[in-house]
């Protein structure tokens, strides 16, 4: 299995999706859409052990935007009001084109996803053919913006080392992935599965995994045994336990925070997570 290097051996990233571009407000309350919402739950996350927090924004209906004005503002308020590493969503929307996905980097975040594939998303197809992967990549190197790699499946990976074959190293110097798993048409959301998924990574890369709705937990427990990182959130889950809703995004930063401690590996601070990310610091 890949190991980490030794600057992150023994501290965890805990990364916080804390509103995505599926679930909708009407059904979750706690859900942050408005930007005032999202900044307190910057705050709070950080608060709770958060050291990186991802961002998809929505306009004034609550609908799934990238428009590049708000996205502008929201980096701007959430490095006014926290120290947290600032990574945008490229995905978006499974609707949003790619040239408005590509304008995210215009907004100059200090970090940003990158999907190495397409892949089935429920009812929908998340598309990312190979000629947008790579300049999107090329892209996030011009602007130097650090690139998270997020993997949902096995053939991701493959993909992820054409991409480093092809235009080398991220901005930053280093590797770091997300493996997403237990969304329906990717890879599985259990521990055997993460097993061969970090197998396959590109060596001396470090990673982070997510479980989405139900696979959380499960994926948590086999991130953290397997010297990984945790991304958590309410783009990923909305329920808290078997018939409890989730009350805010920091009680899931609280609950993998914990976890990491049990774990002896206490969460990073968002400067200890820029040094390891290779992410500059833009305050």
């Amino acid at each position: 299995m890949t190991a980490n290097p030794p600057a992150g051996a023994g501290t965890t990233i805990i990364t916080v999706a804390p509103t995505g571009a599926e679930a909708e407000k009407a059904r979750h309350p706690a859900l942050p859409v408005t930007l005032e919402e999202l900044v307190t739950a910057g705050r709070d996350c950080e608060a709770a052990g958060a050291s990186v927090i991802h961002v998809h924004i929505r306009d004034d209906e609550a609908r799934p935007s990238l428009d590049l004005v708000r996205l502008k503002d929201t980096v701007q308020a959430l490095r006014e009001s926290t120290t947290l590493v600032v990574q945008l969503s490229t995905g978006g929307a499974v609707t949003d084109d790619y040239a408005d996905r590509l304008a995210v980097l215009d907004s100059a975040p200090d970090a940003c996803s990158l999907t190495c594939g397409t892949v089935n998303f429920g009812d929908e197809v998340f598309m990312n053919p190979w000629p947008f992967i790579r300049e999107l990549y090329a892209l996030s190197k011009e602007r130097h913006v650090v690139p998270e790699f997020e993997l949902f499946d096995l053939g991701h990976v493959a993909t992820l080392h054409r991409l480093l074959d092809e235009l080398g190293p991220p901005h930053g110097g280093h590797v770091h992935c997300d493996l997403v798993m237990g969304v329906p048409g990717g890879m599985r959301g259990d521990a055997a599965t993460l097993v061969r998924a970090v197998e396959a990574l590109p060596a001396g890369s470090t990673w982070s995994a997510t479980g989405i709705g139900r696979a959380t937990l499960p994926v948590i427990f086999a991130a953290l045994s397997a010297g990984g990182h945790l991304r958590v959130g309410m783009e990923d889950t909305t329920s808290y336990a078997r018939g409890r809703p989730v009350a805010s995004n920091a009680e899931l930063v609280q609950r993998a925070a914990a976890l990491a401690e049990v774990a002896q590996r206490p969460p990073m601070r968002p400067y200890q997570a820029r040094a390891f990310l290779g992410v500059g610091n833009h305050r």
